[in-house]
């Protein structure tokens, strides 16, 4: 099989808490549709913000050993929570086998390089902003940046069960962004794969005034350069994509549907039996 001969059509292996890493999936979906994409969920823990860093790279390791049972040739932790605390955890444990992505260095690595911010804000779970990694990170790249972070841990709770674009989504975001660490923010990182689902809500709180940072298209972009590094583009024919997860959950079913248009079809995966 081409598989086998060529490193290059190996499968992208993507990996999140749950609905939220499918906004990075999309993105590199829609940058790079030749590549065949395997994501797990892991729903039965989820959300990932609020647990223990131990548990964290526990499950993160066992998720990344069934995504190499796949023969994946990179893999992709689409969460911040797991990017934070277990990246290098994994990258070690996978060693050479793979490529390894996080979904914070690419973001940093594009903001600093946006000359004209002075005042930047950062938004995301509690195991994300408890590391300060994103504010360590920035201010290590250019010690001029002002980096203010807010934990808003009902966000990806509030996604995960579909409460976005209505009523109560819009009084829980507009009281996060009324914080007054968000004040005079001249722009704002979502530091959640949760979050670009409500984007929309966000950008309208801010009413153009704030630069909004896609997330998911820039890990996208980081993803298409390191296959381009490593000549790993897939040169053979594109199958469907393969979908896991730890434990079903009807909202999840629903947003697969809307990011791949269409059936999907969700196979149950229990690593912690």
């Amino acid at each position: 099989m081409a598989t086998k001969s060529k490193p290059g059509n190996r499968p992208l292996g993507i990996f999140d808490s749950g609905i939220g890493g499918l906004t990075v999936a999309n993105a590199i979906h829609e940058l790079l549709p030749e590549e065949n994409l395997v994501y797990f969920g892991d729903t039965a823990h989820l959300p990932y913000g609020d647990k223990s860093p131990e548990a964290i790279k526990k499950w993160s390791v066992a998720i990344s050993d069934f995504l190499m049972t796949h023969n994946c040739k990179m893999i992709v932790i689409a969460c911040n929570s797991i990017s934070s605390v277990a990246y290098d955890t994994v990258k070690k444990h996978i060693g050479s086998k793979a490529i390894v992505v996080n979904v914070i260095d690419p973001v940093v690595e594009y903001v600093v390089n946006q000359a004209a911010l002075k005042h930047v804000g950062v938004i995301g779970t509690k195991a994300t902003i408890k590391t300060d990694i994103y504010a360590s990170k920035l201010k290590d790249r250019n010690k001029k940046l002002s980096v203010n972070s807010l934990a808003t841990p009902l966000l990806a709770p509030m996604i995960e069960e579909g409460f976005f674009n209505n009523k109560i989504s819009k009084t829980i975001i507009n009281d996060y962004l009324s914080r007054p660490k968000l004040k005079n923010i001249d722009s704002l990182i979502l530091g959640c794969t949760h979050y670009p689902l409500i984007r929309p809500e966000i950008e309208q709180f801010y009413k153009g005034k704030v630069t909004i940072f896609d997330t998911a298209r820039i890990v996208a972009h980081h993803v298409q350069w390191l296959l381009d590094e490593n000549n790993l583009f897939n040169s053979g024919s594109t199958k469907k994509h393969r979908f896991f997860i730890s434990d079903f959950t009807p909202a999840f079913e629903q947003s697969t549907k809307i990011f791949f248009k269409g059936k999907v079809k969700l196979e149950q995966k229990n690593l912690w039996k």
